[in-house]
């Protein structure tokens, strides 16, 4: 599976390796049921991907193979290297490296040499949170300490870092979350996923769901507290890579509840660009605002919600992309 980042036109080719190497269950974790995966892949696997996407016509200059879904640096280090073999040869051929995600007590000096050797440029970790007592709630089996000293090494060794947070989970506040992402801001990553919470079906957050126990953010709270995340880590210069779960019948079918919503990026951009023109306005009853072009969806809001969210205050708004325009939004007097 190809997927679109971020940061200009690189992308990467998923490999998944699902619910291998993980020496815990954690709290919110159905691995197959969030990734959709229950194969489980070997070198041919991909050779094939890698082939595919060469014939496919992909830019493999832009595009990092990618092992996803476990913790791939815990896994058989037999298996991890019968990955690696076929992946190291397709970079020497002229993909622009190889991406993979892991947990942060799963790296050290040894590890970080191997993945060097094998043509390996970014390490994710899945942090979740910074505070030690929410990671023991669900489980986790790490501290923030970990995430730390991982991370410091990671950068040391010369790969791309990126670090993985959670919303919502079990023992965590707003209030938690916001200073997690201050703590995880601080350790300079290139990137950063944002993952609110899903209660899922099989899990112990569904156990405590279930009996009332546990009880996660509201969709709006969430989409306004990942608004200012958005604005911490980038205006920071850090990419948010990926926020909230990608939309997957899967997951549907199997959530118990939390903050999952199939367009939630587009719903935190939308208050961004909502706060924005706040505080641009004045005391008066209506106002002109002119965007550029690629920003009209985000500041008339998913569904024009935007526009429906003045107008309930008795302002009304008008929005104009003009193509000239370079801010993304001006007030027009």
């Amino acid at each position: 599976m190809i997927t679109e980042m971020r940061r200009g036109r690189h992308a990467n080719l998923s490999i998944f390796v699902p619910h291998i190497g993980c020496p815990h269950k954690c709290s919110f974790c159905n691995q197959n049921t969030i990734t959709g995966q229950t194969f489980i892949p070997h070198s041919k696997d991909v050779i094939d991907t890698c082939e595919k996407a060469i014939s496919d016509g992909v830019d493999i200059s832009n595009t990092e193979i990618a092992f996803f879904g476990g913790s791939f640096t815990a896994i058989p280090r037999s298996y991890m290297l019968e990955l690696l073999e076929p992946a190291k040869k397709y970079v020497d051929k002229g993909f622009k490296g190889i991406r993979l995600s892991t947990r942060p007590d799963a790296i050290n000096e040894e590890i970080l040499s191997i993945l060097k050797s094998y043509g390996v440029t970014t390490i994710e970790l899945g942090a979740q949170s910074m505070f030690d007592d929410v990671l023991e709630l669900n489980e986790r089996g790490h501290t923030s300490e970990d995430v730390e000293n991982a991370s410091h090494l990671i950068k040391q060794h010369g790969f791309n870092l990126g670090l993985q947070m959670m919303l919502g989970l079990y023992g965590s506040t707003p209030e938690k979350d916001y200073e997690t992402a201050l703590k995880i801001a601080g350790l300079e990553p290139r990137e950063v996923r944002i993952y609110p919470t899903v209660v899922l079906k099989d899990t112990k957050l569904g156990e405590l769901y279930t009996e009332g126990k546990y009880k996660t953010y509201g969709l709006s709270e969430a989409v306004e507290l990942s608004a200012k995340l958005l604005d911490l880590f980038e205006g920071r210069g850090i990419t948010v890579i990926k926020l909230g779960l990608h939309s997957s019948t899967d997951v549907e079918s199997s959530m118990l509840g939390g903050i999952y919503h199939p367009a939630f990026r587009e719903l935190c951009e939308s208050v961004r660009a909502r706060n924005k023109m706040e505080k641009l306005m004045g005391n008066g009853a209506s106002y002109t605002f002119t965007v550029r072009p690629d920003y009209l969806s985000k500041a008339l809001g998913h569904k024009k919600s935007n526009i429906e969210y003045f107008r309930s205050k008795g302002i009304e708004v008008t929005i104009k992309a003009e193509p000239s325009q370079t801010e993304n939004i001006l007030i027009k007097e």
